[in-house]
């Protein structure tokens, strides 16, 4: 893989909440990583692939934290094709599954989701839609797994539990016991918030949050029923789990616990997803949206709105990306004002509500995208010299 210098970035987004701006101008990128960040980078060989930012934004790529892929870039929920492909030119170079619920037949019983989840997770894991990444196989809790179920499913890839809530393990005692059977071995949880998404989800409050201890609080916001505002906030203040926000949800809720999170600076907590496929859609655009929602209706600044979309879920499941920085994986949106704007830059258009343009989406140091089919068109392109 050749060596790649980008220069004339405008504005050099971290994806780390305690640096958001980087002072840099250029990134050169060597066999998919990041080798250097600085200003006046200069083309190391006559090899050098060059990109011409242009002026626009460079940010991590972004991480749908929620998802519900199935096997395929297929929805059956929603009987689209290549929605994760059409996702990549919103920006989105991750998703993770928050489990395989929609496939037809679904196997309930503890032998097939187990099958199911290494499955999914071993099919994931060699391919990528329209190059895009995807954690796949989140294992459904169901009745009759054991701690040697958990034990065969992470050591054949499964990282993640899928949102406790939507299969039969409803009780927070009994869902408490497979929690920590799976974070002794590495595992990222999940757990349903709020009321019934689909037929089958539970209505999932405070008092069972508290008990089960997920890793992170699946739409906090909702799907689409959310929490009450009193609820939201004891989760926030009595849990240390990471708070997501999905673009399938309450908005009103998602703009409070937004605020809440602001006013107690926690704001490496709160990631971002879409919920989707799901009742209200495919969202192609779901993260980019959510990231406008939060910089034009709450108190977090744009540039933090960002990180929770990229470094924060990183963070959380343990990415070699999300953030740039030096020795992580290129995984890079190129983006800008979106023409018409009142906004002169990205962040100024975000906090005007307005969905940033992209003109390049990087996966690995490899242009995945050249011009975004979903975006409006940006104020500036960058482009490949």
């Amino acid at each position: 893989m050749k060596t790649l210098l980008i220069n004339n970035v405008g504005l050099m987004i971290s994806g780390e909440v305690d640096k958001p701006l980087l002072d840099a101008d250029s990134i050169l990128v060597e066999e998919g990583l990041i080798r250097q960040v600085g200003s006046g980078l200069r083309p190391p060989n006559n090899d050098t692939r060059v990109i011409d930012a242009m002026g626009c934004a460079v940010t991590p790529g972004l991480i749908d934290s929620h998802c519900h892929v199935v096997l395929g870039d297929w929805s059956p929920r929603q009987q689209m094709q290549n929605f994760l492909e059409s996702s990549l030119h919103g920006g989105v170079t991750t998703s993770i599954s928050a489990g395989e619920v929609h496939l037809p037949g679904r196997p309930k019983d503890a032998l097939g989701a187990k099958c199911l989840a290494i499955l999914a997770a071993k099919s994931w894991a060699g391919y990528r839609p329209g190059g895009m990444k995807v954690l796949g196989g989140a294992l459904i809790l169901e009745k009759g797994l054991t701690e040697s179920d958990i034990e065969e499913c992470a050591q054949a890839g499964v990282k993640v539990i899928g949102e406790i809530g939507l299969g039969s393990v409803k009780d927070p005692d009994e869902a408490a016991e497979l929690v920590a059977w799976a974070k002794a071995r590495g595992m990222t949880v999940m757990m349903h918030t709020g009321g019934t998404s689909i037929p089958g989800s539970s209505v999932v409050g405070a008092d069972q949050i508290l008990k089960v201890k997920p890793s992170v609080v699946s739409h906090i916001n909702g799907g689409p029923t959310a929490v009450s505002f009193e609820g939201a906030l004891e989760i926030v203040e009595k849990s240390d789990a990471a708070l997501e926000i999905v673009q399938c949800g309450n908005w009103k809720r998602a703009a409070q616990v937004a605020d809440i999170i602001h006013e107690r600076g926690e704001w490496g907590r709160c990631i971002l997803g879409n919920d989707a496929p799901s009742g209200t859609g495919v969202v192609t655009l779901g993260i980019l949206r959510n990231i406008a929602m939060l910089a034009g209706q709450s108190a977090v600044p744009p540039e933090l709105a960002i990180c929770m979309a990229t470094g924060n879920t990183a963070k959380v499941y343990g990415f070699n990306r999300g953030r740039i920085a030096e020795g992580l994986e290129a995984d890079l949106v190129f983006m800008d004002a979106p023409m018409g704007s009142p906004g002169s830059d990205t962040l100024e258009a975000l906090s005007e509500g307005d969905i940033p343009g992209i003109s390049i989406v990087m996966v690995d140091g490899n242009v995945v995208v050249s011009k975004s089919r979903n975006t409006p068109p940006p104020v500036r392109q960058a482009r490949v010299v």
